[in-house]
């Protein structure tokens, strides 16, 4: 896959391409990707903004559901981005472990049940046929999380689970070179 540079970006994209390079200083490399497909990056940064910025969810719950979404996509790329925002936010390394590897004790119940339904939106429900299912998802999880998140706050949550799921799938079939730092140790261990 060719990775582009600014200057190769499509017209279209250039804005997004700016305000993306502003906020991290370099052209990450999942842009340069999606580059290849012209007016791509132009949706695609603004949306995952929105997604990933402030919102119904505290972005520290975003990013823990990212991070285990990531490690159970076995995706180096998606771990190493979504840990350094983690840790940027305050997360601390073994918490970040404890995700990792399913560990979720020491959370809130939020924060469980959140863990609990993204494993479930990542592993499960690919598995379930509708006639087993509708959701795919287990009737206890969904009623749990339907019963401690209001349906802003669970648009955001299912939404931020799917968009993981479809990137760190992305990131790891394209096989990108790093461009933040490496996961922390515990979580590159369960990769």
């Amino acid at each position: 896959m060719p990775i582009l540079t600014s200057d190769q970006f499509f017209p279209a994209d250039q804005p997004a391409l700016t305000q993306g390079v502003n906020t991290y200083g370099e052209v990450l490399n999942t842009w340069a990707a999606i580059g290849n497909s012209p007016g791509l990056l132009a949706t695609y940064l603004p949306f995952l903004g929105k997604l990933n910025g402030p919102g119904a969810l505290a972005g520290r719950l975003k990013d823990l559901v990212a991070v285990r979404v990531a490690v159970l996509n076995h995706c180096r790329y998606t771990a190493s981005h979504r840990c350094t925002s983690a840790l940027a936010k305050g997360v601390e390394v073994d918490e970040l472990g404890a995700v990792a590897s399913g560990k979720l004790e020491g959370f809130t119940e939020q924060e469980q049940l959140a863990l609990q339904l993204a494993e479930e939106m990542t592993l499960s429900l690919p598995t379930v046929p509708v006639a087993k299912g509708v959701t795919g998802v287990s009737g206890s999880v969904l009623h749990d999380v339907q019963r401690v998140f209001d349906a802003a706050q669970l648009v955001e949550l299912v939404m931020c689970i799917s968009m993981w799921n479809a990137l760190s799938r992305f990131h790891r079939v394209m096989a990108f070179e790093l461009d933040m730092p490496e996961p922390p140790a515990p979580v590159e261990a369960q990769l």
